[in-house]
């Protein structure tokens, strides 16, 4: 008798868990595999991502952000300067697709300018 009920709870019976419900399934229906695309669920390790490594993106560091009036803009020439809301040493704004991602600090890579990133910026996906 005491088989019978540890089947009964296995199964789903009274007071019993049913794993069907832990994966959106409903009690007594058999477990199934879930698509990652409708749980919303982040795939577990890099092999599931291999299908996005591809994908081109946008990266842009931008250094500062200024305002002005358009008949400002239209008086700057060569050789004006345009002061940016940044101070010398601040970390600049990293976005990847236009979102911002990171903070890092400018540097010099061989005769190119780079950007060592010094903060990853955490998004809630809400």
């Amino acid at each position: 008798m005491a088989d019978d009920d540890t089947q009964q709870d296995a199964k789903g019976g009274e007071g019993g868990l049913d794993l069907a419900e832990l994966d959106g399934g409903r009690p007594g229906e058999e477990s199934r595999e879930v698509d990652l695309a409708d749980s919303g669920k982040i795939p577990g390790n890099a092999k599931d991502l291999e299908a996005v490594y591809d994908i081109p993106v946008q990266v842009s560091a931008v250094l500062g952000k200024a305002n002005m009036q358009v008949a400002q803009l239209l008086k700057l020439g060569r050789g004006a300067v345009v002061e940016l809301d940044r101070k010398v040493g601040e970390a600049v704004d990293i976005y990847v697709n236009n979102r911002l991602v990171a903070r890092g600090e400018v540097v010099v890579v061989e005769d190119r300018l780079g950007v060592t990133m010094t903060e990853i910026i955490k998004m809630d996906r809400s």
